[in-house]
Parts: structure tokens; sequence; C-alpha cells
């Protein structure tokens, strides 16, 4: 009931989707909210996330599967990496089509110039991302956008801080960005380090990170990172 409540007190119209993709929720919520946006649905649309634990049952069950880390941190891409910690929040973007919030004088923080979705497919296990799938979503969406991959400078990667599931990540993502030509090395940072895992919220907390960077025009440094994940291959890549 939550989105057409928000709609309605609002007192808006369109399209109003409730999303369940797990971690990439809010993601899936933005690359929708643009679609429709593009397809003239709806001339501007609010796309979030919310995590709230309210119930024992899930941490019980990833506690059970070791999903969780013991040191209550997320050590992303750590040697020391152990798995996760869950955590709470909310974030919502408000978009619309760059030409109409120009014309609309409003403030432009950022701009989304391709997206894509898809799912893993078949991998070994909960935890364990599939990259070939994961390399296929990322050249999707870096065609749709029109860039070149040494046009990107900086990947907010999911980055939960698993042994396994990290090293994989990057892989991915260098074979997609890592011909960098005289472009510097790729710069890979994620939020979960500084937040924890939000779950339903997590692609939301990346965005909002990213769209500070462009803004700041700095990279922050990656909290806590001082011994590399011995698997992670980072030729082409830097962590700052």
């Amino acid at each position: 009931f939550a989105p057409g409540r928000v709609a309605y007190a609002l007192g808006l119209q369109g399209p109003v989707l409730a999303l369940n993709t797990t971690c990439s929720s809010s993601l899936s919520a933005i690359h929708l909210a643009a679609s429709a946006l593009r397809r003239g649905e709806c001339e501007a649309a609010l796309a979030g996330g919310v995590s709230l634990m309210l119930l024992p049952d899930d941490t019980a069950y990833l506690c059970a599967i070791a999903a969780l880390s013991p040191t209550d941190r997320c050590h992303t891409f750590e040697a020391s990496a152990d798995g996760y910690v869950r955590s709470e929040g909310c974030g919502i973007v408000v978009l619309r089509r760059l030409s109409d919030a120009v014309r609309d004088g409003n403030e432009v923080l950022a701009v989304i110039r391709g997206s894509a979705m898809n799912h893993d497919g078949p991998s070994s296990a909960l935890t364990v991302p599939n990259g070939d799938a994961q390399e296929q979503v990322l050249r999707q969406a870096l065609a749709a956008s029109g860039a070149r991959p040494q046009d990107v400078g900086y990947l907010e990667a999911h980055g939960t801080g698993t042994r396994l599931g990290d090293p994989i990540e990057v892989r991915a993502a260098l074979a997609v960005y890592g011909d960098r030509g005289e472009a510097p090395p790729l710069h890979l940072g994620a939020v979960k380090a500084n937040l924890g895992h939000l779950e339903l919220a997590a692609g939301m907390a990346s965005v909002l990170k990213a769209v500070l960077v462009l803004q700041h025009g700095q990279i922050p440094p990656q909290p806590g990172f001082t011994t590399p994940n011995p698997t992670l291959d980072l030729a082409g890549a830097t962590i700052p």
C-alpha cells in the first residue's frame, strides 16, 4: 500500500509501483522510472528505496548461512572481508527529462545517460554473483549511455565485502571498463563500507554517493581499506 498512499498524499498520478528485486530494488525503481519518463508516461517521477529491519527472521537466516560479518563491518575489497552488516535507511530521487528540467530552471544534480537491468540466472549460491551476467548488464548500460569505457572514471560497486563476491564483481567491471587507453585507471568504491548494506535501499545509497562525487569533484577514500583481497585483480583500476 505504501507507494499508493504516498501518491495519494502528494496528489500524484501516473504509474505507481512497489518493487522487490532484493538488493537491486531501488536501482530497478530508477531504471523503470527513467523508462517511464522517456515513454512520456509522466512528467516527473519519484524513485526510491526503504530498508527497515522490523522482524528478526531475515537476520536469523543470514546468520545461519554465515553471510553476516562477525566484526560488524563491510570490509569491501579487503583481505579481511568476512561478510556484510545489515543497515536501515531511505533515499528518494526526483527524476525529470533533462530538457524539461532545463526549461523550467530546475537544479540538475546529475544526468542518467543510460541504464540497464537483468538477473544473474544460474549461479552457484545465493550470495555468489554470476560474473557473466554482471558483465552483460554493464555493457548494456554503457551502450545505452553512448559513452566509451574510458569515459567512465568512477564505478560505485555493489561491494558487500565477501571474499568470493567482490572479486567476481571487479572482474566483470574491468572486463567492460578496463580498456582505458590513455585514460587514468578506473576508480572503485562501495558505500557499504560506510553505511552497511541497506538491502532494498542499497542501490539508492550508491546513487546518492555517486551524485555527491560529481557535485564535489572528489572521490572519498574507501573506509578501512589497507590490504586488498588477494584474489582481486586490480590491473587497470584503483581503490582510493
